[in-house]
């Protein structure tokens, strides 16, 4: 199975979100991630879906998101003309004993330590995703007390756009 980044131009109002993700659920398509934020025009909101599937699948899915009502724009984005990120913000057990470790860890992961207190550590990181689920494993062994993380977001490189005609 492939994973598929799609981006969708959609009308900034009310409803919406709920239109598209209600079409996966009738489909029965799972998301791995969604995120979805004003663009720089108040007038519209970028989402961004991340699914696995194969070429059937993805057909499928841009079809019936091209279908629904405030929909404006629809495009799979190729992973080599893509620039995508993620953000995680994970809380990890911070003793005397581990300390330095966690320290030199997200010096190397480039992960800003954002809260600090005798109990815990919470590390801001962003990345592409391999490069934030590498540093959640590395983690694990320390104690992750808690995590949060966004979904995919994405950009084609160069002067491509998802805009409306």
């Amino acid at each position: 199975m492939e994973r598929y980044v799609i981006a969708v131009l959609v009308a900034n109002i009310s409803g919406v979100l709920t239109r598209v993700s209600s079409m996966f659920t009738r489909r029965g398509f799972n998301i791995d991630s969604l995120t979805v934020g004003e663009t720089e025009s108040g007038e519209f909101s970028r989402i961004t879906i991340t699914l696995r599937g194969d070429e059937a699948i993805r057909h499928q899915v841009v079809k019936q998101l091209a279908k629904l009502h405030d929909i404006k724009e629809v495009e799979v984005l190729k992973p080599q003309d893509t620039v995508s990120r993620e953000l995680l913000l994970i809380k990890i057990t911070n003793s005397s004993a581990t300390r330095q470790d966690i320290l030199a860890a997200a010096s190397v992961y480039r992960a800003k330590i954002i809260d600090y207190s005798l109990e815990a550590l919470c590390c801001e990181i962003t990345g592409e995703s391999a490069k934030i689920e590498a540093f959640i494993e590395l983690m694990k062994p320390f104690g992750i007390l808690e995590m949060c993380r966004t979904g995919l977001v994405a950009l084609e490189r160069g002067c491509n756009c998802l805009k409306t005609e």
